[in-house]
């Protein structure tokens, strides 16, 4: 699914296009996505988009009178188009704007979602319930140690758990355990706050790396121009079972945690 990275570029993207623009129609063409789209959006009509911000992976177009929310759940994309590209199979959703550009969201698993918050009200928990963001100071040294105390958890799976912090998918938390010297496997109140420490600045520059180079090209995931990401070409340890470590040559390992693939290195990633 596209990730932190993949949803930051996307906003990035896509924000040079919306913002300060007047919405001129709402089209939904398919309303059960992950949850039912709310006949609340097609209020829109004749608001201006005044900010483009992102919560975990959430898309944030803010309005005078609430928030839209959109996620791209499993393998959704959103593309800034024209009137004159073609509606194709699974465009579930559109923002059509006065100048001219469209916001579609194509989502082909249809696990994504469109969502309305009022007053920008936050009623049903969707954002409130989200750790710190891992680029920001809330995201430090002492929080995470804090919050692995006692814990008995893998540490890959407690670093992917969005209350602890938001945003550190499966190719990432890879990543970020490879360059930490970290075992996937090793219980989370176990590490010490010294390799802890390691591991948080090392989340931020992973993270800040994909985001720079214009996010990992996954199948599903393109962004909003249309261009794929680049930062695949640089994975250590994601997507490379069965091949020698890029440091010492073992071949890495591959093994299943929450049903999601976790690779490592023996040699280079300790217990």
């Amino acid at each position: 699914m596209p990730e932190l990275p993949e949803v930051e570029v996307c906003r990035l993207g896509i924000t040079p296009h919306v913002i300060n623009q007047t919405v001129a129609d709402v089209i939904v063409r398919f309303w059960q996505l992950r949850w039912p789209i709310p006949e609340s959006v097609l209020t829109l009509t004749n608001l201006t988009v005044l900010a483009v911000e992102r919560r975990s992976k959430y898309l944030i177009l803010k309005f005078s009178t609430g928030s839209l929310l959109i996620h791209l759940g499993m393998s959704g994309t959103i593309r800034v188009v024209n009137e004159e590209v073609a509606v194709i199979k699974h465009d579930h959703f559109d923002l059509v704007f006065s100048n001219g550009a469209i916001l579609r969201l194509n989502d082909p698993r249809r696990f994504g979602a469109v969502l309305w918050l009022p007053d920008h009200k936050d009623e049903q928990g969707i954002l409130s319930k989200l750790g710190p963001e891992p680029l920001t100071d809330d995201f430090c040294h002492d929080y995470l140690f804090e919050k692995a105390k006692g814990r008995k958890t893998p540490i890959k799976n407690f670093i992917m758990n969005n209350p602890v912090v938001v945003g550190v998918g499966n190719i990432y938390a890879n990543e970020a355990l490879f360059l930490s010297g970290i075992r996937p496997t090793a219980l989370a109140g176990t590490i010490s706050k010294r390799r802890l420490n390691v591991l948080t600045d090392t989340i931020k520059a992973v993270l800040a790396a994909a985001i720079t180079q214009g996010g990992t090209t996954l199948k599903d995931f393109t962004q909003s121009d249309g261009k794929p990401g680049y930062f695949a070409q640089s994975l250590n340890v994601y997507g490379r079972a069965g091949e020698g470590c890029i440091v010492c040559q073992t071949t890495l390992t591959e093994i299943r945690q929450s049903n999601r693939s976790s690779v490592y290195c023996k040699q280079c990633q300790k217990n």
